[in-house]
C-alpha cells in the first residue's frame, strides 16, 4: 500500500507499470491518495493557485488515517486477513521493510502501536524525540524543545532525550481502524510557513522567494497517545537511517550521502562474509541479501563498480 497525493499518484502508477511492479502481482500493489487542505496567507485568507482554483497541499503524513478509511484500504486489509502493518516514510534509503526483528518484537510484546528510533547524538539535530508527556507517549518536535532541555545529558554522556523519531512505525489493523473511526478528527493540525505560489487580485501569478503562507498538516505519530500498548525499538543509525531531504549542494541528507551510506553498509556486509578487499563501488541487490545474509562463494577481492545479484 503506497500513500500518494493528487500530484504524485499518476506518476507513481506509471513508474510501477514501466517496471512491471518489480515482479509483484499488480493486484497486490495499491496506491491511495491523501486528502488536500487549502493554503492560507498570513492574514488567514485562502490563496488561489490560479484563477478560480484554490491553492491546496497534501494534509501531511498524518493524513494516512483518513485516507485509509475513505479509500477502502482498511477494508481491503481485513479482507486479506492482514493483522498488522509496517508504515515508513519514502525518504530513508536504508529502511528495512517489514523488519522481522522489529515486527517480531512488537508482536511478541502484544503492541498495538510501535516505533523504531535511532539514537539522537547532537542536541540540534532536526529530528523529534519519542518521550512521555503527561503520562502518554508522543513525539516532541525538535522545534518545540528548548535549547536547555535538548542539551540535557545522562551520567553516561548520552542525551537525556535521545530517542530520535525517523517515521518508522508498526500498527495493528485493529488500531488503525480505531484511530480512523474514532480519533482521526481529533488529530492536531500543525502549521508550516512555506513559499506558496499564488495568484493576486489582478490575476497575476507570483512565485515568492520567502515564506508567504501557511500549509496545514497532520503528523502520523500524533496517534501514539491512543495506543493501549505502545513500544519503542532502537535501531543502529548507520545501518537503518539515511534520509534524503536535500540537493547535493547541501552536502548532508542528500543523494550523495544516501549513496555512500548504502555502499558503506554493503561493504561491511561483504567484509563480514569473508571478502578480504572491496575496491570501488559495490552494491548488493536486495533480491540477493536483505541484511547481509546469503553472501556465499565470494572471491577474496571484489572490484567495482559492480552490482551483486
Amino acid at each position: 500500500y503506497i500513500l500518494t497525493s493528487e500530484a504524485t499518484d499518476n506518476a507513481t502508477l506509471n513508474f510501477l507499470d514501466r517496471h512491471e511492479y518489480f515482479g509483484l502481482k499488480k493486484d497486490n500493489v495499491r496506491t491511495f491518495k491523501q486528502c488536500m487542505i487549502p493554503c492560507y496567507d498570513f492574514d488567514g485568507r485562502i490563496l488561489l493557485d490560479e484563477k478560480h482554483k484554490l491553492s491546496k497541499a497534501p494534509d501531511g503524513n498524518g493524513g494516512l488515517y483518513r485516507a485509509l478509511k475513505i479509500s477502502g484500504v482498511l477494508d481491503d486489509m481485513r479482507r486479506r486477513g492482514i493483522r498488522s502493518v509496517h508504515a515508513h516514510s519514502v525518504d530513508n534509503i536504508l529502511i528495512k521493510v517489514a523488519d522481522p526483528i522489529f515486527i517480531g518484537y512488537c508482536v511478541g510484546k502484544g503492541a498495538d502501536c510501535g516505533v523504531k528510533v535511532v539514537e539522537k547524538t547532537e542536541p540540534n539535530e532536526a529530528v523529534g524525540v519519542v518521550c512521555q508527556v503527561d503520562g502518554v507517549y508522543r513525539v516532541v518536535e525538535y522545534s518545540e524543545i528548548s535549547k536547555e532541555t535538548s542539551e540535557l545529558r545522562r551520567p553516561d554522556g548520552k542525551l537525556m532525550f535521545n530517542a530520535g523519531n525517523v517515521c518508522n512505525h508498526y500498527f495493528t489493523v485493529d488500531f488503525l481502524v480505531d484511530v480512523s473511526n474514532n480519533h482521526e478528527k481529533e488529530l492536531d493540525l500543525h502549521l508550516a510557513k512555506k513559499k506558496i505560489p499564488f495568484v493576486d487580485d489582478n490575476g497575476l501569478r507570483h512565485v515568492p522567494k520567502a515564506p508567504n503562507g501557511i500549509k496545514v498538516e497532520k503528523f502520523v505519530f500524533d496517534v501514539f497517545k491512543y495506543a493501549k500498548n505502545f513500544v519503542a525499538w532502537e535501531a543502529p543509525r548507520d545501518s537503518e537511517f539515511s534520509p534524503l531531504k536535500n540537493a547535493d549542494s547541501a552536502g548532508k541528507d542528500c543523494p550523495s550521502t544516501a549513496k555512500n551510506d548504502v555502499l558503506n553498509l554493503h561493504k561491511k556486509w561483504l567484509l563480514k562474509a569473508g571478502v578480504k578487499s572491496v575496491v570501488g563501488e559495490v552494491e548488493i541487490s536486495p533480491l540477493l541479501s536483505y541484511g547481509g545474509e546469503n553472501l556465499i562463494n565470494l572471491p577474496d577481492v571484489i572490484n567495482g563498480p559492480k552490482v551483486l545479484e
